[in-house]
Formats: C-alpha cells, sequence, structure tokens
C-alpha cells in the first residue's frame, strides 16, 4: 500500500472510532453502528486507490480483459473486477551475461562475459505478449553471444570489440524488440583463452614485433648509406668541404677539457691549403744538385 493510500485509510478508521464512540466511551448515546460506514470506506480506498511512480507502468486486466496501462500517478481500481497483472518498471536494466567454453570460427575456445543495457519501451506487450520478459531477455542474450562467437575468428573478437558490440545488439534488439523490450547497447567485458593458447599468440606477437624491428631498421640503414654515398660525391666535387668538415671534427673532439687526442700530421696538412701547395711544389721540383763528374 502505497503511503498516500495508507493516510487516507487511517483518517477513515479513527473517524469511524471517533464516530462510533470507540475512543470517546464518555458518549453512551453513541452507537459503534456509526463506525461501520468509515470502515467500509476505509477498506474501498485501500483496495480501489492505487499510485505509481514516474517510471512505473500498471497493466490493469478488467474481467479478464485489458483494462489499460495506468501511471504514473494515482488510480482507482474496482475491486474484485479489476485486477493488476503486472507493473512495469520503464528505467534502464542492466543484465549481465556470459558464454563458456563457446567455440570461435577457427575453433577456438573462449570464455566471454558481456552485459546488456535495455529498457522496456511498451509496458502491455511486455506484461501480455511472453511470461517473463527478464528471464527471457536473459536467454536470448546468452544464444546471441553464442552465435556473434560462433561466426567470428578469434582475432575479430579481440582487437574489433565495437564491430561485435553493435551486432550483438542488432541481433538481440531483433528479437526482443515485439515484447516491448528496446536493447540500448552490448559491451562485452571480458575475452578469456586458453592459458597454453595465450602462450602462442604472445610467442607469435613477439616475433612480428621484432621482424618489424628488422625491417625499419633496414630501411634506416639503407638510408644512412644513401645519404654518406651523397655526402663522399659531394665531398668529392668540393675538396674544400672535406676540409671544413675535418676541422670541424676536430674542434668537437677538442671541446672536452684533460683530454688527449692524436691527430695524423697528414690531416693536419691537408687542413692547411698552402702548406700542401709548397709540399706538392717541392715534391715536383727536379734535384738543383750538381752533377757528379764521370769516374
Amino acid at each position: 500500500m502505497n503511503p498516500i493510500t495508507l493516510v487516507i485509510v487511517a483518517a477513515l478508521i479513527l473517524a469511524g472510532l471517533w464516530a462510533g464512540g470507540i475512543v470517546t466511551p464518555e458518549a453512551g448515546n453513541i452507537s459503534p453502528l456509526y463506525a461501520l460506514p468509515f470502515l467500509g470506506a476505509a477498506a474501498l480506498v485501500g483496495l480501489s486507490l492505487k499510485m505509481a511512480n514516474t517510471w512505473q507502468k500498471f497493466v490493469v486486466l478488467r474481467a479478464g480483459k485489458l483494462q489499460g496501462v495506468r501511471g504514473p500517478g494515482l488510480f482507482f481500481i474496482i475491486p474484485v473486477i479489476d485486477r493488476i497483472v503486472a507493473v512495469i518498471d520503464e528505467r534502464i536494466q542492466t543484465t549481465g551475461f556470459n558464454a563458456e567454453q563457446a567455440l570461435t570460427r577457427d575453433t577456438v575456445p573462449v570464455n566471454v562475459d558481456a552485459v546488456i543495457f535495455w529498457h522496456v519501451h511498451d509496458a502491455q506487450a511486455a506484461a501480455l505478449k511472453i511470461t517473463n520478459y527478464r528471464e527471457a531477455i536473459d536467454r536470448v542474450a546468452q544464444t546471441s553471444l553464442r552465435e556473434t562467437i560462433g561466426s567470428s575468428m578469434l582475432a575479430t573478437l579481440l582487437s574489433d570489440r565495437t564491430a561485435s558490440n553493435e551486432r550483438l545488439r542488432a541481433e538481440i534488439s531483433a528479437k526482443t524488440a515485439h515484447w516491448g523490450v528496446a536493447v540500448m547497447s552490448v559491451e562485452v567485458r571480458d575475452v578469456a583463452i586458453p592459458v597454453a593458447l595465450q602462450d602462442a599468440m604472445s610467442r607469435q606477437a613477439q616475433a612480428e614485433r621484432e621482424k618489424q624491428a628488422r625491417i625499419i631498421l633496414g630501411s634506416a640503414e639503407a638510408e644512412v648509406a644513401s645519404l654518406f654515398v651523397a655526402a663522399a660525391d659531394s665531398y668529392a666535387e668540393h675538396p674544400a668541404a672535406l676540409q671544413l668538415r675535418a676541422m670541424n671534427i676536430i674542434y668537437e673532439t677538442t671541446k672536452e677539457r684533460g683530454s688527449t687526442i692524436l691527430i695524423p700530421t697528414s690531416m693536419i696538412d691537408s687542413m692547411n691549403p698552402a702548406s700542401a701547395i709548397n709540399l706538392a711544389a717541392l715534391a715536383s721540383r727536379p734535384d738543383d744538385r750538381p752533377a757528379q763528374p764521370p769516374p
């Protein structure tokens, strides 16, 4: 009994007790029969006045036939003739379900846990077209989940969960729509695979990463080699650039204090163009010593 009905019934009972002189025994000329109308009204109000919350719908039958769907708010029914057969909660509901040892398309056994978000949008259909719509939603969700697993590859089930969730939602919604139940979303929470298969997949992923790393390293080495070839061609065409590069290398190495650096003399001479020209001229000059007379 709702609070409003309870207050009205209590007030009528108290009024009946007062009218019948039950709570005022000093009034001896008052007959207890005066309390009967108030008590009868209290019983009638208690049986007929109902209240539905804003998220509830009451399905009422009159003499076995559908009278209507009432709520939210206060409403009356005719006692004995009218009967409330279902109270439907139209708020969003969540139902967890799972599929144990289900085989994927590539024959891999998996355990999948999921949750479905749904709500009743047609209280009349949910009450009259199916015996227990909550239990039916659970059964349909489990069956649809197994069908989805059986038609999906393991890699797709693990990597593309968004598509799997949407596909599962569409399948469940198509089966529950005529019950007055709308499926908002389905989310796969966990996909568990055997431990032995986890080890194999881990080794496969490691091999794939190592392969990709070697490919990247080879591409980097090829790019660096091409840059070295271009640099060598530039130095061959411009010797001065090579000398500047050599001087820059020496400068970079001498920035560290407290270190001893050995530089070949040929490298120093190659960085001094004047000395290099003089050495080349001396090397090409004929010998000025007087010729020795023949014996």
